[in-house]
């Protein structure tokens, strides 16, 4: 029996799909001067954003969540300076909608072409990180695409906020507001209902825990991108250069430590090991992370002042903390170190920090993953650094798109046919 859809989702539902011819005719500088407009709202407005980010701060002191989930919710004007940024710089890309690509002429001289078009309206489920309306709504927009948005309990004032100044700003632009939709019930209910809206929704994607993942997937009556999970490794080779080992790791750790591109194990070469691992405790252990080692990597951390060092157990590895914690490992080989990738990372990011080019190239070809890096930090996964501007999501999946998904990954084609008057012998 199919699932009752509440009004609210009803009504958003059929609004997000009438939008949805308006938004694919919209010329690329009324949705380019619509961002700009957002961009600038939202820093207009950075006191009315603050007050609701307040109440949701509030309720989740008196909710007891914890130090990360907080740290997530925080939208303060530092940060809504950078989300701006973010919608300044979508609005600055080409826009994929209507270019043509991979042209060619058949022998009797039929002229096919691909172009790009929008997916259609993309419905996501996020939890925790109000900056993520604001992300999703740009990049939905500028790439032709309505938005379902539904964020998480925690954050609902703000992102009700963020949700009504986007769309008054794509309205001042002459845009379509109505391709912008926030659901305002927090019911979880919901959730599942929505994962039922096939007939309104293209595409669903879930950002958030293993758990809200796993949901998705497993209910979703349209396709959807369940990957995301990052369970992110940084090998330190033999030949590694100890101050860069010491810095990439530490950053891919503590800079942005509970997002999905932060670093959770550290495999250290035994050869690399005695002069690395006592450096990186001592900056790790500053920025107050507990080393969750291996036998061999606590014994020589056992007298090293200010490590946090605790006893690895087999749970710690495949483990996605996002939180001040990792898991350490020595390995005796490249090979082992990859065995230890294959069976426990989650194909998101993975890291190699060595002076040896052969090294580093076989990491390279083979590490399954959306992103590889050679000496350099796993938090470099994310679409404003890879140039994107945002990203939708950062996916794991390998269909129909890998890594963080872009303006071009929003979009799909279809081919242009071109002839003169051809007909199939």
């Amino acid at each position: 029996m199919a699932t009752a859809i509440a009004p609210e989702l009803e009504s958003k539902g059929r609004a997000a799909r009438a939008a949805a011819p308006s938004l694919a005719r919209t010329p690329a500088e009324v949705k380019d001067h619509a961002l700009l407009a957002i961009a600038d709202a939202l820093e207009a407005q950075a006191d009315r954003i603050a007050e609701a980010n307040e109440r949701d701060l509030q309720a989740g002191r008196e909710g007891g969540l914890s130090s990360a989930v907080m740290g997530r919710l925080v939208l303060d004007a530092r940060r809504i300076t950078n989300v701006a940024n973010g919608v300044r710089a979508i609005a600055a890309l080409p826009d994929p909608v209507g270019q043509d690509y991979d042209s060619y002429t058949r022998p009797d001289g039929l002229v096919i072409t691909r172009r790009r078009v929008p997916l259609g309206v993309i419905g996501v489920i996020y939890e925790s990180r109000p900056n993520v309306t604001v992300d999703i709504a740009a990049l939905c927009f500028k790439a032709g695409d309505p938005c379902i948005l539904r964020g998480g309990k925690e954050a609902v004032h703000t992102n009700a906020v963020l949700a009504a100044i986007i769309r008054d700003a794509i309205a001042s632009a002459g845009g379509p507001p109505e391709a912008v939709q926030f659901i305002e019930d927090t019911d979880r209910a919901l959730v599942l209902q929505m994962l039922g809206m096939s007939d309104y929704i293209d595409l669903i994607v879930p950002r958030g825990s293993a758990s809200l993942v796993s949901f998705v997937g497993e209910n979703a009556t349209m396709p959807a991108i369940t990957g995301g999970i990052g369970v992110c490794h940084t090998y330190v080779d033999a030949t590694a250069e100890t101050e860069t080992a010491v810095a990439v790791t530490t950053n891919a750790k503590v800079a942005r430590f509970s997002v999905c591109n932060a670093l959770d194990t550290v495999l250290v070469h035994a050869q690399a090991a005695p002069h690395v691992l006592p450096l990186l405790a001592g900056t790790l252990g500053e920025a107050g992370v507990e080393m969750r080692c291996d036998r061999r990597s606590a014994s020589l951390l056992a007298s090293q002042p200010g490590a946090n060092v605790v006893a690895a157990t087999e749970d710690d590895f495949g483990q996605e903390f996002l939180d001040l914690i990792c898991s350490v490992k020595v390995v005796d080989s490249m090979d082992e170190a990859l065995e230890h990738i294959a069976h426990y990372g989650s194909g998101h990011s993975e890291a190699i920090i060595t002076e040896d080019a052969g090294a580093a190239e076989r990491f390279l070809d083979e590490v399954d993953a959306a992103a590889v890096f050679v000496n350099a930090s796993t938090g470099f996964n994310d679409g404003f650094e890879f140039g994107l501007g945002a990203e939708l999501a950062i996916s794991t999946n390998k269909f129909h798109a890998r890594g963080p998904m872009g303006l071009r990954e929003l979009t799909s084609y279809k081919w242009v046919v071109r002839g003169k008057g051809h007909t199939r012998p």
